[in-house]
Parts: C-alpha cells; sequence; structure tokens
C-alpha cells in the first residue's frame, strides 16, 4: 500500500467535536451534524440497493440521487451565511426530476395501493431501508430548519426522495414476481 503521508486520524483525539464546511468548530451531536449523518448513512444503504440491483435504469437513478445527497450533504455542513455561497445547492429542478421519474417508475410498474411489507426481494428490501433511512433523514432536515431556516428547498426534495425510493422499491418487487412467473412458467414447458 503506497504512503500518501496522510493521516486520517490525528493522535490527540477530537474531544467530541468537529468542522463543519463553514470552518466553524462544533460537537458532533449537533443538529447539522446528524442531518449530514443521516445522509451519510443514506449513501451506504443507496450503494448496498445499487449493489444488488440488475436494472440499469434504476442503478442510474440511483447514482444521481448519490450526486445530489453529497450535495445536500455539503449545505447541511454549512450555515447560513457560507450556504450561498456553494457552487451547487439543492433546487427545484432536481425536485422536478425527481417527480418524472416517480410518474416513469408509477406508470411502469404500477403503485401497490396498500401498505408494503419488504423482503420480497433482496433489491428491494435494500431499497426499503434505504426509504426509512431518507425519512429519518427528513425529519432530521425539518428540525435544523426549524432552529435555522433556509432549507425548504432541501425538505422538499428530501420528501419526495422517500417517495422516489419507496417506487423503485416497488418497482424491484414487481420485477421478481415476473421475473419468478416466467421461471416457472418456462420450467413448467421444458
Amino acid at each position: 500500500m503506497r504512503d500518501t503521508g496522510k493521516r486520517i486520524y490525528t493522535r490527540k483525539g477530537d474531544e467530541g467535536r468537529t468542522r463543519l464546511l463553514s470552518g466553524e468548530s462544533v460537537w458532533k451531536s449537533d443538529t447539522r451534524v446528524e442531518a449530514y449523518g443521516i445522509l451519510d448513512e443514506l449513501q451506504c444503504h443507496l450503494g448496498t440497493a445499487r449493489a444488488l440491483i440488475t436494472s440499469d435504469p434504476v442503478k442510474n437513478v440511483i447514482f444521481s440521487m448519490h450526486e445530489n445527497i453529497f450535495t445536500a450533504s455539503a449545505e447541511l455542513a454549512s450555515n447560513p451565511d457560507t450556504r450561498i455561497s456553494l457552487k451547487k445547492r439543492i433546487g427545484e429542478e432536481d425536485v422536478r426530476k425527481i417527480e418524472k421519474w416517480i410518474d416513469e417508475f408509477q406508470e411502469s410498474h404500477g403503485s401497490p395501493g396498500r401498505f408494503v411489507i419488504p423482503g420480497n426481494s433482496i433489491d428491494s428490501a435494500a431499497l426499503h431501508i434505504a426509504r426509512a433511512v431518507c425519512r429519518r433523514g427528513e425529519r432530521a432536515i425539518v428540525q435544523l430548519n426549524m432552529e435555522s431556516g433556509g432549507l425548504e428547498c432541501l425538505l422538499t426534495y428530501f420528501n419526495r426522495l422517500g417517495d422516489l425510493i419507496f417506487v423503485l422499491a416497488w418497482a424491484m418487487e414487481v420485477e421478481a414476481v415476473v421475473d419468478q412467473t416466467l421461471a416457472t412458467v418456462l420450467e413448467g414447458s421444458s
């Protein structure tokens, strides 16, 4: 392994503090740290789902989600003064893109019309975990917005993102049922 000279640890500990993107030092229990920490967890779950999914269109949508979640995390790691100077922020066009994907997947795979119990397929179950984490992230952003304001677009984005992840999970369940039915039909005809 190549030694780059830069270590990930400081050897002195951080005493429970971290630096935000805006440069300020805060406790790791700060609402902003909690919010972008949940988004980091969401990234991991979406990565697991993407690794399990074989559908390229769904993988591409999830990859786009990853990029926007990084953008949102940068917004959350900033204070209101430094947030406005970020090169990229989540905007209305990002929300519209999510709504377009929701409409497309609902058109092609339908809607369950009922509560869904996760677990019919591994890729769908992984997406349901991501959906639940997304909803927790949304709640954390609600709290942060109540404290400091200015995060209304992020709130809308993560609300729609949770909806999109649900629709993708349903699409994976539908595809699993189709695959199982085809396999059964093919087995019966041989």
